[in-house]
């Protein structure tokens, strides 16, 4: 969930974001929306789960560019004097086609680093031998990846819930921090679990968690009905995003 979880049953915000994340177009239009409407940057950060900068970005590409400032741009850089030349990246695409081989074994026999060949293979959209039928090398099985983003169109359509169990830490700490013989010197006190209960929006990714004692029906229910709360909250201008 990308959130620091304490010890204490105190409400807990999860910004589920990591340093690869990326928003939607739309994501970008609703942070120019909400600043154009007077929310402060910083609320809005809270409010999206992304960081202050991301805001910052996004709103100072679009002053600089408009609508065209908020599409997605290619990472890629505009030269790269080392890249593999075409001549060895055919040999490499050959080399496949004939052999049907893994990088590993392609790389030696046309003398390129295993690596290179595997940048190479993906680069051209060569499917994994794994994908293949080994005798004709066609394609037979689909691939469980998807390079896009599954997202509801507005916050609120959907949200998903999970309960997360996890055993408490002894006071003076756990097997991690004295071994496992030190660590579990008393099986016979059972000091029991925590669950973590959280709640996601499909189209923010905002999230809202707390450390709860069990996982049963009216304790979920309160759940659901504070994080309903919280949401809610989260969607006004005058939320400060705590």
């Amino acid at each position: 969930m990308g959130c620091s979880l304490s010890r204490s049953h105190s409400t807990l915000v999860a910004l589920v974001s990591h340093r690869n994340a990326r928003l939607t177009v739309h994501g970008r239009m609703l942070i120019v929306q909400r600043h154009l409407a007077g929310w402060k940057q910083a609320h809005i950060a809270a409010a999206m789960g992304v960081s202050r900068k991301c805001v910052r970005t996004w709103l100072d590409r679009y002053a600089a560019e408009g609508d065209a400032g908020l599409e997605t741009r290619s990472s890629r850089p505009h030269t790269m004097p080392t890249r593999t030349s075409h001549e060895v990246e055919q040999k490499v695409l050959a080399a496949r086609a004939e052999h049907r081989d893994g990088q590993d074994v392609l790389g030696p026999r046309v003398g390129v680093a295993p690596r290179t060949v595997a940048r190479i293979l993906r680069r051209h959209g060569v499917p994994y031998l794994r994908e293949c039928d080994p005798m004709t090398g066609e394609v037979i099985r689909s691939s469980k990846a998807t390079a896009q983003r599954y997202e509801r169109d507005r916050p609120g359509e959907l949200v998903h819930m999970d309960v997360k169990k996890l055993g408490k830490i002894p006071d003076g700490g756990g097997w991690r921090a004295h071994g496992r013989a030190n660590g579990n010197r008393d099986r016979k006190v059972k000091i029991g679990y925590d669950y973590v209960h959280s709640l996601v929006d499909d189209h923010s990714r905002l999230a809202y968690s707390e450390i709860l004692p069990d996982e049963k029906g009216p304790t979920c229910a309160a759940f659901i009905e504070r994080a309903a709360a919280y949401f809610a909250a989260r969607a006004s201008p005058g939320s400060n995003g705590s």
